[in-house]
């Protein structure tokens, strides 16, 4: 977004910092999401400084800077997830909120670990899918399918201040499903979103977080593959972008201490429109942190 770019050893002052997780050693199908940030910063210089429907300007109200790409070990998955949290960590110890371009949905959980190291958190969970297995592969318990599993029994996640919005397609069985009923987490599918509409559906989201610390995570393939066919496991019957932008819209006014955007693959659309899509989904997520920073100075 034409930011100046900081390393995070330099970082000083700074409210937000985007980031980036050139990462995919949690894809379980087609790889291709640790290429990712490079794209989505570049198609992000199409994102001019005002929201047109808020008229918010998100850098007259938060100090904000790419800080970079995280370092990680695209040949060892827990010491790549080891490298994430100690970085982002770093981050929200300097008091940076990070909104960070994936990377698989794996990446969550570090950063997870970072930002609720004191405290659980609420989330906000936009994706086709519930990415709350056990395992896969007989006893393979960190996929891109795994993460919030791990993140509610890590104790980073509070189960009933969770929602997750547009899960759809295929199913391996009922075994996500039936844990999320077990811990309390609201699971709308989509096809109670499309019948409920994006207000609606928000309204019930804001609830269910209220006013606490909260987490937004945002899956390109909550999308219609029409609309982000560069993604790894992509579902059709998904959202239009401007049904996702309006929804993230509703999440003005809420305390975002973190969030991100994951799962573009760029070897499957370059064209670069996926990619743009996260960036502009990453904007609008962004100036409602903006807005969140200048309430709480």
């Amino acid at each position: 977004m034409r930011l100046p770019h900081v390393p995070l050893d330099e970082a000083q002052d700074i409210d937000i910092g985007l980031a980036g997780i050139p990462w995919d050693g949690g894809t379980t199908n087609r790889p291709g999401p640790r290429h990712a940030p490079r794209q989505v910063r570049d198609n992000s210089a199409m994102i001019r400084r005002v929201h047109p429907v808020s008229h918010v300007v998100p850098y007259e109200l938060a100090n904000c800077a790419d800080l970079g790409d995280c370092p990680v070990n695209p040949a060892d998955v827990q010491d790549a997830l080891k490298r994430v949290e100690t970085w982002f960590k770093t981050m929200v110890g300097k008091g940076i909120r990070p909104l960070v371009a994936g990377g698989d949905h794996l990446c969550s959980l570090p950063i997870l670990r970072a930002v609720a190291e004191k405290r659980p958190v609420g989330m906000i969970h936009f994706d086709a899918h519930t990415d709350l297995y056990d395992e896969y592969f007989g006893g393979f318990r960190y996929t891109h399918g795994t993460p919030f599993r791990r993140a509610i029994e890590e104790g980073l996640l509070d189960p009933k201040r969770v929602v997750q919005i547009g899960i759809r397609g295929s199913m391996y069985d009922f075994e996500d499903v039936n844990y999320a009923e077990k811990v309390g987490v609201r699971i709308i599918r989509i096809e109670e979103a499309m019948e409920k509409g994006p207000k609606a559906v928000m309204a019930e989201a804001r609830r269910i977080v209220g006013d606490g610390p909260t987490y937004v995570s945002f899956d390109i393939d909550m999308l219609d593959p029409v609309y982000a066919p560069g993604t790894g496991t992509p579902e059709i019957g998904g959202f239009t972008t401007f049904q996702a932008q309006q929804m993230l819209r509703e999440l003005r006014g809420l305390h975002i201490v973190g969030a991100d955007m994951v799962e573009v693959s760029p070897p499957f659309d370059p064209s670069g429109l996926t990619a743009y899509a996260g960036a502009a989904m990453m904007f609008e997520i962004l100036c409602s942190m903006a807005e969140d920073v200048a309430k709480r100075r």
